[in-house]
């Protein structure tokens, strides 16, 4: 029950329910990782979740992906410009994995619901996750796919639940993925997740009450944009550009994707514009305009207020200039499975266009793409058919006082993890040779870019495998006479008569016995490679981040 609201708002109050509303979000994370079926989530942690006010406003989000930063209320806002705000029922919820609304891939499904409290919304719960397999033409998703109805079952937004009871969606569902008792364990996880935001929402709303919650509210806000309008107001007034390449589309490997970016900072607003960049492509690297938002937020972000949590307050200095019919504003029927691979391209843009006017801030380029391997086949040891798929890490640039790091994912997965070795070896029919960390792949500078890793699979059945990785025409790129890093390689069968290298590759048949090694590129050097001090130098050949020769060559050690 609604207490009465308490008219005076302190500080201690504002910061008590701002950390209860993010505390809120933590545990309907936990509680979807802990609940979930498929390692990708509760291994990997590939999924995010958040509380919304009834504006769809962000209130609370968890760690998770940054990629999805500000845009899980693109659903909800969806179904409400569709249907009208009356379509809020108590006890349903609703689920989307359309591309061109969600901006993502089919693989990744927004169930969301309305939060009631005494007959009225008092705001929205909202998860995302993805699913390992949505029907399309090639298990897990495809490599080569030319149009969004290759890539699987699309949905919404349509009720999932309805006054409580599960709607025929979920039959639909069932019997339209290849791993039905894997796919909807994880989808009861997401809708516990919704339960437990539900439960904090309700608990702050009964004690605080909506008038004293939405005071608090709107102060966060006003906290967050006035921290932000600060910062930005500080940047120099300009135009400041940048521009990089995809190898290809998967399909046309001979056509390089540009991605371009301008930035025009005035008082203390931003415009974020990357109407010049290519058209929605043939091959599936495109992305819907939420998804191309939600990467200029994480360089905003990064560069404007990279240390406070998001809520409503956040970009509200930025704007956002994307074309409909393009790379990252497409339009049916483009394909848009792997839609990452210019959105990290896009987010070390901004650092690179920004880097005249903010060199304390910002760093060089990073190895920049999710890197992905997947493998599907039937595993004869359980009797099963399987699916897995993994993001390969890489090295991130160095900036002015620090080196890059290694080994760390790509920038639009923030907290997703790489799957463990030991769960791995169990559940699927391969073994990992070997994991360590690249030499030398990092750039060199004044700060060295971090190293990417060195990764191979050894398969012990027969399967296919699916290769995605980016960045070998424009890797990770150095600042301020910083000097580029190396790019990925991909070997099959290395050292043997068979040996294929190769980038990307659709559902290519391996047997047991056969290896695929991955090698990931590291991130840009920052500052003057000959300002680099020979201690530091002599630190990273002892403890084999770059090798003698390397260390002469590039250094003149």
């Amino acid at each position: 029950m609604t207490i009465t609201a308490v008219k005076t708002l302190d500080p201690v109050t504002v910061e008590i329910i701002r950390n209860a509303l993010t505390s809120a979000a933590d545990d309907m994370n936990a509680t979807l990782i802990r609940s979930a079926y498929s390692p990708i989530l509760y291994e990997g942690g590939d999924c995010v979740v958040a509380l919304l006010d009834t504006e769809h406003r962000v209130l609370g989000q968890s760690a998770g992906l940054p990629l999805f930063l500000g845009n899980l209320e693109t659903c909800s806002i969806a179904v409400e410009e569709m249907y009208g705000r009356t379509v809020w029922q108590e006890g349903d919820i609703w689920i989307l994995n359309d591309s061109y609304l969600g901006g993502t891939h089919l693989n990744d499904v927004t169930i969301f619901a309305p939060i009631f409290d005494e007959g009225a919304v008092v705001g929205f719960a909202a998860t995302r996750a993805h699913w390992m397999d949505m029907g399309s033409k090639d298990v897990g998703g495809s490599m080569d796919s030319t149009d969004i109805f290759q890539e699987g079952f699309r949905m919404g937004p349509v009720k999932l639940v309805e006054a409580g009871v599960e709607t025929s969606v979920v039959e639909l569902i069932r019997t339209n993925v290849r791993f039905p008792y894997q796919t909807i364990g994880d989808m009861h996880a997401m809708i516990a997740a919704l339960r437990m935001g539900t439960t904090r929402m309700k608990e702050l709303v009964g004690r605080y009450g909506m008038e004293q919650l939405d005071a608090a509210r709107d102060e966060i806000f006003r906290q967050t944009e006035e921290i932000e309008r600060a910062t930005v107001r500080n940047i120099p007034d300009g135009v400041y550009e940048a521009e990089g390449f995809l190898d290809n589309d998967g399909i046309n490997l001979d056509t390089p994707i540009a991605i371009k970016l301008r930035i025009t900072v005035a008082g203390d607003t931003v415009d974020f514009d990357v109407t010049d960049s290519a058209d929605q492509t043939m091959g599936p690297v495109n992305c819907g305009a939420a998804q191309a938002v939600s990467a200029l937020r994480v360089g905003y972000k990064l560069l404007v207020s990279p240390e406070s949590n998001s809520n409503g307050g956040s970009f509200r200095p930025m704007t956002t200039q994307v074309r409909s019919g393009s790379v990252l504003g497409a339009v049916t029927p483009a394909p848009c499975q792997w839609y990452f691979s210019h959105l990290g391209l896009l987010i070390d843009l901004v650092s690179k266009a920004m880097a005249p006017a903010m060199p304390e801030r910002v760093a060089s380029a990073s190895h920049g793409d999710s890197m992905i391997i997947t493998a599907a086949g039937f595993d004869t040891r359980f009797g099963r058919n399987f699916v897995t798929m993994e993001a390969t890490l890489g090295g991130w640039g160095a900036w002015q006082g620090t080196d890059g790091e290694s080994a760390m994912i790509n920038n639009v997965n923030g907290s997703l993890k790489d799957l463990p070795i030991e769960m791995l070896e169990t559940r699927y029919p391969f073994r990992i040779n070997e994991y360590s960390i690249r030499p030398n792949s990092g750039g060199p500078g004044q700060y060295r870019g971090g190293n990417g890793v060195v990764r191979e699979y050894e398969f012990l059945a027969d399967c296919v495998v699916g290769l995605w990785f980016e960045r070998s025409k424009t890797p990770a790129w150095g600042l301020f006479g910083g000097s580029d890093a190396q790019g990925p390689e991909v070997v099959i069968n290395p050292g043997r008569s068979d040996e294929v290298r190769t980038l990307k590759a659709n559902a290519h048949k391996v047997k047991a016995g056969d290896v695929v090694r991955l090698a990931v590129g590291g991130g840009g050097g920052f500052g003057e490679v000959s300002k680099r001090s020979r201690e530091d130098i002599t630190y990273d050949i002892v403890n084999g981040f770059i090798t003698e020769d390397f260390a002469k060559t590039h250094y003149g050690y």
